[in-house]
């Protein structure tokens, strides 16, 4: 197609010149569904990038340590599967714009969370065949003169396991409830911000677990302890999730402080109210991880550092995206 705009030369040359200015043609059907995959890659976000970045760090890992995992190239080509899922829910969430893929592009990070940290439990040994437990637990003893999980069976009693199981369940509610104030708000950027924070601080807790595998003192302390820590309905119903949902490894950091403490610093920024809500029942949550067994305190303190550096990534990340599209 071709446009012709006409200007005069300054000085003697009064001589009209035409200038051609060539506009694309449309790209075919056909041609743009080809290239479905660039597509996707372009209008990937900061969450998008670094999940991508950690199934390909991932997968390299299998690839160099594939004889220390039986089946490590189920999880290989598993891992392909996911990265070519979100190219193509990216792609069509640009192509078939609607209020239902809007909302699936926007909560899909929750079914991604909750895969990787599961799938730790098959592939904690990638690395290394053991366990390092030793030092967190000798960490721990040399701060506080005793095991905390140990110590703190003195104050078990039926109605204080429930409530500390009360206290721990928390932790599946703070990322979704401020997630979705945000969307309820229309504060994309903020709700991305969180999203890639709490994606960020996983990445780094996973990457751990493959490079320092720690099982927790459920399995170290069993010896210690005077036996299970009963109680009433609540008790029960964290008990049924961890019968088929715990994750033998992945103990370091905790990534279940990690998400809280993301969304306690996004509450922070974002949503205030929220935020005094939050604190006291995250402080009693991070109490709740070690009362229970699932972690060392130091596991506890991992968690705050990957949440607090995974928030400040995403910080910075999303800005300087924001500025870039701005800028265009």
């Amino acid at each position: 197609m071709k446009t012709t705009n006409t200007i005069e030369c300054v000085g003697d040359c009064s001589i009209p010149m035409t200038l051609t200015k060539y506009t694309p043609a449309p790209v075919p059907p056909k041609a743009a569904a080809a290239n479905w995959w660039r597509v996707g890659l372009r209008h990937c976000g900061p969450y998008e990038q670094a999940t991508l970045g950690y199934l390909c760090v991932s997968n390299l890992l299998l690839l160099s340590f594939h004889n220390n995992l039986p089946g490590a190239e189920k999880y290989f080509f598993l891992h392909g599967t996911i990265g070519v899922g979100i190219l193509a829910l990216v792609w069509a969430a640009e192509r078939w714009p609607s209020k239902g893929m809007h909302f699936v592009r926007h909560w899909y990070p929750f079914a991604m969370f909750i895969y990787f940290f599961e799938e730790l439990h098959h592939i904690v040994h990638l690395i290394f065949p053991g366990w390092f437990d030793r030092w967190l637990i000798a960490f721990d003893f040399a701060l506080f003169g005793a095991h905390p999980t140990v110590w703190l069976e003195q104050f078990s009693a039926p109605a204080t396991n429930d409530l500390m199981a009360s206290f721990y369940l928390t932790y599946y509610l703070y990322t979704v409830v401020l997630g979705g104030v945000l969307y309820a708000k229309k504060e994309w950027r903020y709700f991305w911000t969180v999203m890639t924070a709490t994606a960020c601080a996983y990445v780094m807790g996973y990457l751990t677990a493959l490079v320092f595998p720690i099982e927790g003192p459920y399995h170290t302390l069993r010896t210690l302890q005077q036996g299970p820590l009963a109680g009433g309905p609540v008790t029960a119903l964290m008990e049924l999730i961890q019968r088929f949902g715990r994750v033998h490894g992945a103990a370091f950091p905790s990534l279940h402080v990690a998400g809280a403490f993301v969304a306690l610093l996004g509450a922070r920024q974002y949503a205030r109210r929220l935020f005094w809500v939050f604190l006291p029942l995250i402080a009693a949550m991070c109490v709740s991880t070690v009362y229970g067994r699932y972690h060392y305190a130091a596991d506890v303190f991992g968690g705050l550092i990957v949440g607090a550096v995974g928030f400040w990534i995403a910080e910075k990340w999303e800005a300087n995206r924001n500025r870039k599209v701005e800028e265009a």
